[in-house]
């Protein structure tokens, strides 16, 4: 895999026409509305399949993880070229995922890191030793999205970073728990945009 210099990670500002209008227009939409294009785009239409998604998730993850998704599953276009989700056919768009929080940078190896302990690389098919703990749970993700699942963790401050300086929408799939949180209702949903 070629990893991108930090400088172009951090300070992306070309966005073309396509990209930046979805990104106007998603900023625009309720939770709900972002949410129920996630399902459209990134499963099909199927509720189901995203609930599974996200139960598998919950599954695998510390309880104060927050699980974001970005990139074209919650925009509708591709950030480099503004190309059309699964533009390419069914399945050939990929899901991105940020894990934010719960010492999930710890897991990551010295050598995957965009941003030494603050943002990591993604884990994917070509890059299996950047976070071997978390290969099983990808490989499930994949199995039950039907594409590629990316998978990355941050930093609460690049995913700021990311979100205001970068104007990079993102929906918030599971919402991590805060110390003093362990009274809340685990079965209450907790899905919600930050966009």
């Amino acid at each position: 895999m070629t990893q991108r210099p930090v400088q172009t990670l951090l300070f992306c500002t070309g966005m073309n026409d396509q990209v930046k209008t979805a990104t106007e227009q998603t900023r625009e939409l309720t939770d709900n509305e972002i949410r129920e294009r996630i399902i459209h785009l990134a499963f099909a239409g199927d509720r189901e399949r995203f609930d599974t998604f996200i139960t598998a998730l919950r599954e695998a993850l510390p309880s104060d993880v927050t699980v974001v998704l970005r990139g074209s599953a919650v925009i509708g276009v591709r950030w480099e070229d503004g190309a059309p989700f699964d533009a390419d056919g069914p399945g050939t768009s990929d899901i991105d995922l940020t894990l934010v929080g719960g010492d999930m940078l710890k897991l990551w190896s010295d050598d995957a890191f965009y941003i030494p302990k603050l943002h990591t690389a993604p884990l994917n098919d070509d890059t299996p030793d950047h976070c071997p703990s978390l290969v099983p749970l990808r490989r499930a993700l994949c199995r039950i999205a039907g594409r590629e699942v990316n998978i990355q963790a941050t930093s609460s401050f690049v995913q700021y970073a990311r979100d205001v300086l970068l104007d990079q929408p993102y929906f918030e799939l599971i919402e991590g728990k805060k110390e003093g949180d362990d009274d809340a209702d685990d079965d209450e949903p907790t899905d919600d945009a930050r966009s």
